[in-house]
């Protein structure tokens, strides 16, 4: 059995994931540009698995992701750790130790961390699989989001000379991907480049004033009652009063931003990721690293910094493969702020490099040409089509635009989304109403208690695009379990017979999820 299917339960790669795991596994400097939801984590997770002798390092900015994913590949099967400020210093000297032992096949880290002369000098007694970079547009000058810790990666080829780096990224530009090549000193590294055209993603973008931003607002909601959006605020202020806003009418909302504390964040996202509560309100610091496939709108309610976090922050609609809506409601005055920020820049490149992104944000919003196009170009692709059938300057402005909202508050009502039927090369189909349907808030249910019980995230414990495949094909044995995409060995031993005992009650109408 491949350890594809063995550990993450799928019989097919996506594209250019099996091309991209070759080259890691052949010990190759490597290079991925690949949009969001491509499936980056695996391409370098699976070969790591894979090189029993080492331990791959991953370099990863955001606590949360470590965690997450150490949670995720522990399930698995994978042993893997991540050292952080989150651990105490007698759990990080643990991990260490055991690293040292070889007890880990991914072992990840903070660019910080890296930087110190300690963590390069214990490094130094482990065997190194390879070396993997996520986020690696942050080690240019010329990314949207430069951070000088990681121009200290650049040591990496002086300390291990003969450790393979892997570098990741869902956004760079042509310039930005020769800077990452040269800031890491990769040799002839394999490129691979996943096309930026994301077809399923109708882009809309609306200048309005602020009592029509409101009810553009709320006429998307109502549109996507029950589904899973999120909804971007500038400011953390807006943040605030965006969900004051909408729980006085009557549309529950959770908040994400920097100066709530950790517990409060991790709550938050963890109810909105396990459908508690379908729409979150953040700001640019929510979104990365987040596995959420299901989500059918991402509002912007301000212009962003740049064409590269638009295209990030709504890129988190439809990871799944099927329509979503990304919808930007801007208004002049937030031109005027970036205009603003970008002046009162004093080092002169720096200044230069703001007010390029000023000029590229204002034109993508401004042209009257295809958004598609507009991103595409921007990443360096050409793309010749005279219609993308999915924005609004090849469309029109969507009907519901128009639509009138009633003036009452409404209470929240959760409406049943379409599932979606999964097959092994993860092509969606819709489907909708019946048994499938009905069961799936039970299942939902089950993941909850599991995952309480096992103090992790839902869907940690099930993806939802596996938990909506359980739905539509009901299996009754373990062999049909592993039909199941996203179920590998290791969980059909944690959950196979909790699974089939789920589906089995409710299919003779006790309709529980708890053990039997």
């Amino acid at each position: 059995m491949s350890a594809l299917k063995r550990y993450w339960g799928y019989d097919a790669f996506r594209p250019r994931q099996e091309q991209i795991v070759r080259s890691l596994l052949d010990g190759r400097d490597t290079c991925v540009i690949m949009p969001t939801g491509g499936g980056k984590s695996l391409c370098y997770q699976l070969p790591a698995a894979l090189l029993a002798r080492g331990t791959a390092v991953i370099i990863s900015p955001l606590i949360a992701l470590m965690q997450d994913q150490v949670a995720q590949l522990s399930l698995m099967g994978i042993p893997s750790a991540f050292l952080n400020s989150s651990l105490s210093g007698g759990e990080q000297a643990t991990i260490i130790k055991s690293a040292r032992g070889g007890a880990y096949r991914l072992l990840y880290l903070s660019p910080e961390r890296l930087a110190r002369q300690d963590t390069l000098d214990w490094l130094g007694s482990i065997p190194i699989s390879f070396f993997a970079i996520d986020e690696a547009h942050c080690i240019s000058e010329w990314g949207h989001e430069f951070r000088p810790e990681y121009r200290q990666m650049s040591a990496l080829r002086k300390h291990f000379a003969k450790a393979p780096i892997a570098a990741f990224t869902a956004s760079a530009t042509k310039r930005v991907r020769h800077d990452i090549i040269e800031q890491l000193q990769l040799r002839e590294p394999d490129k691979y480049i996943a096309s930026f055209h994301r077809p399923n993603l109708h882009y809309i973008v609306k200048e309005c004033k602020p009592a029509e931003q409101r009810a553009l607002l709320l006429k998307a909601l109502a549109k996507y009652e029950g589904s899973t959006v999120i909804i971007y605020a500038s400011t953390i202020k807006r943040v605030g009063q965006t969900v004051a806003m909408l729980e006085e009418e009557g549309i529950e909302a959770l908040a994400y931003h920097g100066q709530m504390d950790a517990a409060s964040r991790r709550t938050n996202q963890e109810r909105w990721t396990s459908d508690e509560v379908p729409v979150l309100v953040g700001t640019n610091a929510f979104g990365l690293g987040i596995n959420k496939a299901a989500v059918r709108a991402v509002i912007h309610l301000a212009l962003p910094k740049s064409i590269e976090q638009y295209y990030q922050e709504a890129g988190r609609a439809g990871r799944d493969g099927l329509a979503s809506e990304c919808l930007l409601l801007w208004q002049r005055r937030d031109a005027g702020l970036l205009a603003y920020f970008a002046g009162a820049i004093e080092d002169p490149k720096e200044k230069q490099r703001a007010w390029e992104r000023y000029h590229e944000i204002i034109d993508f919003v401004e042209k009257e040409e295809c958004r598609h196009k507009l991103i595409c170009r921007h990443f360096g692709e050409s793309k010749t089509w005279q219609s993308c059938g999915a924005c609004d300057v090849c469309l029109g402005m969507p009907s519901w635009f128009a639509q009138k909202i009633k003036s009452e508050r409404r209470k929240p009502q959760r409406e049943e989304p379409q599932l979606r039927a999964v097959p092994a090369q993860n092509a969606p189909v819709d489907l909708s109403g019946g048994f499938a349907a009905a069961i799936r808030d039970h299942f939902r249910q089950w993941r909850r208690e599991v995952a309480k019980r096992q103090n992790t995230a839902a869907f940690i414990v099930m993806h939802d695009t596996t938990l909506d495949a359980l739905c539509v094909k009901q299996p009754r044995t373990l062999a049909q379990l592993r039909g199941i995409p996203g179920i590998g060995e290791r969980k059909i031993e944690l959950y196979g017979q909790e699974i089939l005992e789920v589906l089995a009650r409710f299919r003779d109408g006790v309709g529980s999820v708890g053990p039997g």
